[in-house]
């Protein structure tokens, strides 16, 4: 009996697949965050004001538009994030992010279209091998049943909280183990899903990498509008690991001209990096 229902489910993807399937989904991001400020420098009011503005920055919106083997991966427009009082200035690094994510999981390749610091880059290179291991749990998300996948992967981070850049000359890098945990569908047939996830037999609806949490929550198939999914085009051509050594180096130089600063207006907060 078993053997059936696999058998017809197999039969129900090669169908769908065979058509011209497509599709949009729309995806909110949430970030933790475990920032201690010294509360010498900032009242526990001023730190509180800052800690809902921070994650607000991390809290946005995306929407994922696919079909079989190619997806367009882009931030809704947002109201800019309310600055607190006192002439303090938050500043999250990461800065470089994609303006518009392209990957094609046929030919196993991404384009990033990337603006950093007014100058649009466009980044090129081969997507990720996540090497997921498929798990022996369920859940639902929406009206669609998930299978859980796990991947683990090194990561290299700045932990980095800095007050008027009041830190210390070495970066706080440091090379972690992280465990991503996915949540995908079958029945929803295509290996893509959010950001730079892909790989799975099925839409990943919620992933999780024990800092930032994507989830899907809603999703339309088969539109009567075809779903318009372009390569961007836009940009200097760039590998990821030279764009990489591009951001670092602005950063130095953002630290630079932060140190020899010397206007004394507010207060700065930078957060990695």
């Amino acid at each position: 009996m078993i053997r059936l229902i696999i058998l017809i489910m197999l039969f129900l993807v090669q169908c769908i697949a065979a058509q011209d399937f497509q599709g949009i989904a729309t995806y909110s991001t949430d970030r933790k965050l475990d920032i201690q400020l010294d509360s010498t420098q900032i009242n526990s009011d001023m730190q509180k004001q800052i800690h809902d503005m921070m994650r607000k920055q991390f809290q946005k919106e995306y929407t994922l538009r696919f079909n079989k083997t190619e997806s367009v991966y882009k931030e809704e427009e947002a109201l800019e994030a309310p600055k607190p009082a006192g002439g303090i200035q938050v500043m999250v690094a990461g800065f470089g992010e994609s303006e518009v994510l392209y990957k094609n999981s046929k030919e196993e390749r991404f384009v990033a279209q990337r603006d950093l610091f007014s100058k649009m880059f466009l980044v090129k290179d081969t997507l990720r091998n996540y090497n997921w291991k498929l798990e022996n749990e369920t859940k639902k998300i929406g009206n669609y049943t998930c299978y859980k996948a796990t991947s683990k992967q090194t990561i290299r981070q700045s932990q980095n909280v800095s007050v008027n850049n009041d830190q210390e000359d070495e970066e706080n890098f440091k090379e972690e183990e992280i465990t991503i945990t996915a949540w995908y569908t079958p029945e929803i047939p295509v290996n893509n899903g959010p950001s730079t996830f892909w790989g799975l037999p099925g839409l990943i609806m919620e992933i999780n990498d024990g800092l930032q949490n994507i989830l899907c929550n809603k999703i339309v198939l088969n539109p009567k509008k075809k779903v318009d999914i372009k390569e961007p085009t836009k940009g200097k051509v760039i590998t990821e690991v030279k764009f990489g050594e591009i951001m670092q180096k602005k950063s130095e130089e953002m630290n630079e001209r932060r140190s020899n600063r010397s206007d004394g207006g507010g207060m700065e907060i930078r957060i990695g990096g």
